[in-house]
């Protein structure tokens, strides 16, 4: 690290709602032969969000757990990244940071730029932590994936929430100083304010990803002199698991070398993308999702080895950088409750699943109490003279 303070990743956990949509139903109802989710896109499942959850209850149960392993009163600044907003003023952490009950004295902001924005907050953090010894910051990314019924996008919803506490001398993953970044003003992903659903233009949006990785490389590797051997595992964005699978022999064809067998593109990549494949998309989230899924699915320890990770937002905004795996960093994993919860979920028939979707909140003022689903620590209660009312339950 260059004789510089270790900042990164202290304690870390996920959410995702109760209840999911198996890909072998929605292919039966939609007529379409099932291996075009299984083998074309790499998904099995897809998260799917109850009416009375939404990213701020999602983020708050996140929230709750990582603040198990640390003093909530050492949290003096909230990072919150969405691209599913609530309010076009309000910050959706104001709402968790009451349901948390984090100490008044504490700063709290919304980001945004698609699926990048967890990523610019941890890289915004890490020079705070550097400067401020024992400073803890909570970062949480939470997201819901919506694309329509009877879309082409429809097979990749999903949704769920990451909650991270940054420090100096993290006991998960100590983030390396040097990462290539990349922007340009494009149009692959958009979600004008009247809409509900996102705009995307699939096969161009793909083809910057992949794209975007190569740039974001060239930097990162000149800046930091690291050749891709001396990266034991690596992390991407997840849109859908078949395109980190593109971008991963897009690098490797970069560097100069073979094309990776089946064989070892699953022991590259395939403990990253367990969760992600029957979660879904889930936006901000979903690069941290996978490191979660890195950490809790690999056999053997990742211990001291370096981790490389590849940020992608549409619109468009890319970084590469990466991170070392701390000592003992298996101690601070909720992997038995990460994977209950999983194991614990419900499945939706077409029907059910379309009802959630198709729920709407009013938008005049009229107010709405909403009916309880199984689910997590929070939910939202009500709507009434446009505020939404949270509880814990």
């Amino acid at each position: 690290m260059r004789n510089m303070v270790k900042v990164g990743i202290d304690v870390m956990g996920f959410y995702t709602p109760h209840y999911y949509l198996d890909l072998k139903v929605l292919a039966k109802a939609r007529g379409i032969d099932v291996n075009k989710f299984h083998t074309g896109l790499g998904q099995k499942k897809m998260a799917v969000i109850p009416p009375d959850e939404d990213v701020v209850t999602m983020a708050a149960d996140a929230g709750f757990r990582v603040l198990q392993h640390v003093d909530p009163e050492e949290i003096d600044l909230l990072l919150f990244a969405t691209e599913s907003a609530i309010d076009q003023s309000k910050a959706a952490g104001i709402f968790v940071h009451r349901l948390l009950k984090l100490p008044a004295r504490c700063r709290v902001v919304e980001l945004k730029q698609a699926c990048y924005s967890a990523t610019a907050g941890l890289q915004m953090a890490l020079p705070m932590l550097r400067q401020n010894q024992g400073k803890k910051i909570l970062l949480i990314a939470s997201d819901v994936a919506r694309y329509g019924l009877n879309t082409t996008g429809e097979s990749s919803q999903g949704g769920g929430a990451v909650a991270m506490v940054l420090s100096q001398n993290p006991r998960i993953l100590a983030i390396e100083p040097e990462s290539g970044f990349y922007t340009e003003d494009v149009m692959d992903f958009w979600r004008p304010n009247y809409r509900e659903e996102a705009i995307v233009d699939g096969k161009y949006s793909c083809e910057l990803y992949l794209r975007c990785v190569q740039k974001t490389w060239e930097q990162y590797t000149a800046l930091s002199g690291r050749t891709l051997s001396q990266h034991a595992r690596f992390c991407y964005h997840v849109p859908v698991p078949r395109l980190v699978e593109k971008a991963h022999q897009c690098l490797i064809k970069f560097n100069g070398l073979p094309k990776l067998s089946a064989e070892e593109l699953e022991n590259q990549l395939g403990s990253s993308l367990q969760y992600g494949r029957i979660i879904g998309n889930c936006y901000a989230a979903a690069l941290y999702l996978s490191l979660i899924s890195l950490l809790e699915n690999t056999a053997g320890s990742l211990s001291q080895q370096r981790i490389g990770f590849y940020s992608y937002g549409s619109g468009c905004v890319a970084e590469f950088f990466s991170g070392v795996v701390q000592e003992n960093y298996q101690t601070m994993l909720e992997t038995k409750y990460h994977q209950a919860m999983l194991e614990n979920r419900e499945p939706l028939s077409e029907k059910e699943y379309e009802a959630f979707y198709n729920f709407s909140y009013p938008v005049d003022g009229s107010a709405v109490v909403l009916s309880k689903h199984h689910k997590g620590r929070y939910r939202l209660a009500a709507i009434e003279e446009h505020k939404r009312i949270y509880e814990m339950i």
